[in-house]
């Protein structure tokens, strides 16, 4: 079963947008509201991605050999040895015929079958996440006589109490406290599924990037000066969809 990514249906993004006719409105009755963050926050969400870390421990693992593999092809193929594999030595490559290029191409292809798995579980997990979503956010507009929710980039200022986003993960923590990472046979996802666990993956890529630097650097702080620090240890790769 492949995992296809499509266009995301107005329906997840549309629904922030709600509008009520409401009295007393907090902060005027406009509310801002990250939907990505409000469902990456869920204690469902943290719960499934742990466990599928540890279901397919063995294919991220065998991933991380396979990369590994496909650094050193990459390393063979740069001619000039200058650690960066440009257009000119691959289309050289091809022009040659050369062996390596088959064997990265079948190297790519088992990452991406051991990458499958992963990629259906978690997005099975997002999708049964997201199935409460547009209740969650009604209870909370609902509750705050919302009249009008935008995006937080809408905003140049506003006052924390604008924010909503942490009330709709405490609303979807009460309406799916877990869910599952097996999906049942035949399982395709939602049309709205693809491109919301595509900005899932690519904030969680983010953290890890931006945590990577942050270590790094205070591993540089804590070297005596005149000290080479010693080489930062290798980051879980994030599987990313195909």
């Amino acid at each position: 079963m492949k995992f296809a990514i499509k266009t995301l249906s107005a329906t997840l993004l549309a629904s922030a947008a709600i509008a009520v006719s409401p009295a007393n409105a907090q902060v005027a009755g406009i509310a801002t509201l990250d939907t990505t963050d409000a469902i990456m926050q869920t204690k469902a969400f943290a719960q499934a991605y742990q466990q599928i870390g540890t279901t397919f421990t063995s294919n991220s693992q065998m991933i991380q050999t396979k990369r590994k593999e496909i650094n050193d092809i990459n390393a063979q193929l740069d001619t000039n040895k200058d650690k960066n594999l440009t257009q000119e030595e691959l289309d050289a490559a091809i022009k040659a015929k050369n062996p390596l290029l088959t064997q990265l191409e079948t190297k790519e292809k088992e990452i991406a079958q051991l990458q499958q798995p992963i990629v259906t579980a978690q997005a099975f997990a997002v999708e049964s996440i997201a199935d409460r979503y547009a209740a969650a956010q009604q209870q909370v507009v609902t509750q705050k006589k919302i009249s009008m929710i935008l995006a937080p980039d809408a905003f140049i200022w506003a006052p924390e109490a604008v924010d909503v986003t942490k009330a709709v993960t405490t609303a979807l923590d009460a309406a799916a406290p877990s869910v599952g990472i097996t999906p049942p046979a035949n399982w395709q996802p939602k049309q709205s599924t693809g491109p919301l666990y595509e900005q899932i993956q690519q904030r969680l890529l983010t953290a890890a990037r931006m945590q990577a630097i942050r270590n790094a650097q205070a591993q540089q702080a804590a070297q005596p000066q005149g000290t080479a620090p010693a080489a930062p240890a290798p980051q879980q790769p994030q599987p990313e969809s195909r």
